[in-house]
């Protein structure tokens, strides 16, 4: 007797429809039009003038390493505040916030491939799932919010110095649709938990290995986490902080390059210029707006009256320490929390080849959601084992 026919045929996903050398391609297309006509011509121009280097003041140069440091330790702060208190140190929460990092400045769109990878790294230190995933989506979209915020100060303030520039229209609707959809979202966790749980249900129960009433009590802890950080004061306080800091510092770290380079940057035109620039590389093209911030913020500086040569090396310089160094820094920070001490060069080896399968843009977060939560490590032989 021939099987009946299922009565619903399951939604064909984008990626099945549309073949993988197809998409490959694309993206390399993207990739490389990025690095043709916005990587190149800085590069090109800073060529033309590093006589400027010989005149470097070396002092600014490590005061903008080490904000840029102290700009990463905050945001692992802010990981610590949203996590539930003594489950994670602070060490350990920095060394899972830069392999995170590591992996979205490695992929493009690399925000769902690194959060995959901090839940990963979170339950394995003995976090529950529902607050690791609270505390990296509060982490992501709080922080973006954050931006946004101190953007559009940065922008009053430098209107009246400055002038109007066209770009602050743009920037301003983008933050507004972020800021409408963040506060959207906080409304259905909060207050309109009960009709999003419905269709989380529906949801859930078409999706393999997952179910509806999965999906449904995720939604309410979270729900839940979310409404205690609203009702806890002191602790909003402190996300809030760190959170602002973080960016504070990272500015901070581009100033003090372009100082390096006897250039004095008005710091509320630099926040804006770098605001922008950041706003801009989310959109998910190359991975942590590789060549978007690349090539943004050297023009925006421009437009506040910083010479090209210096704009151009200026940015160059933070790029160096904020985006491709914590790229290895990370790697090595991933292999510290999955390898055990004494491990062989073999073991570590191995460690960075799962880092890259587990986290790469595709299938990232299917792949973690469907592997156990135990701590497990490669052994000499490159299979795992738990501790």
């Amino acid at each position: 007797m021939p099987e009946e026919a299922p009565k619903h045929r399951p939604v064909r996903r984008l990626r099945s429809i549309i073949p993988a050398p197809l998409r490959h391609g694309v993206l390399i297309f993207i990739v490389l039009l990025v690095i043709e006509y916005l990587v190149i011509p800085e590069f090109v121009v800073a060529g033309k003038n590093l006589h400027i280097l010989s005149q470097i003041n070396i002092g600014w140069l490590i005061t903008g390493v080490a904000l840029e440091a102290a700009s990463l330790l905050c945001y692992a702060a802010l990981t610590k505040t949203l996590l539930p208190p003594g489950r994670v140190g602070l060490f350990t929460c920095f060394r899972i916030d830069l392999a995170t990092t590591a992996v979205s400045h490695t992929i493009p769109a690399g925000s769902a491939g690194s959060a995959g990878l901090g839940y990963r790294l979170l339950t394995n230190e003995g976090v529950a799932g529902p607050e690791a995933g609270f505390a990296m989506a509060t982490q992501g979209v709080g922080s973006a919010v954050v931006l946004n915020v101190l953007l559009w100060f940065s922008l009053v303030i430098s209107i009246p110095i400055a002038g109007f520039h066209t770009i602050y229209v743009i920037v301003a609707l983008v933050g507004m649709i972020a800021l409408l959809a963040t506060a959207a979202l906080v409304y259905l966790l909060t207050r309109g938990e009960e009709s999003a749980a419905h269709v989380v249900r529906a949801i859930g129960n078409k999706i393999p290995r997952v179910g509806g009433d999965r999906l449904e009590d995720l939604l309410h802890r979270i729900g839940g986490s979310l409404r205690d950080l609203l009702a806890n004061r002191e602790l909003r306080r402190k996300a809030l902080v760190w959170a602002a800091l973080n960016w504070l510092l990272d500015a901070a770290s581009l100033w003090s390059f372009l100082l390096a380079l006897g250039r004095f940057v008005d710091p509320v035109e630099l926040f804006a210029a770098y605001g922008i620039a950041n706003v801009l590389g989310v959109i998910p093209l190359t991975p942590g707006g590789l060549g978007v911030i690349d090539a943004s913020a050297p023009a925006l500086l421009v437009s506040f009256g910083v010479t090209k040569n210096v704009a151009t090396l200026g940015v160059i310089g933070w790029r160096l320490v904020n985006f491709w160094l914590p790229i290895p820094v990370g790697a090595g920070a991933y292999v510290s929390l999955r390898v055990p001490r004494g491990s062989g060069l073999r073991v570590r080896r191995d460690a960075i080849k799962e880092m890259r399968w587990r986290n790469g843009s595709r299938g990232a977060m299917s792949r973690l959601a469907n592997e156990p939560l135990s701590r497990d490590t490669p052994n000499e032989n490159g299979a795992t084992s738990k501790d």
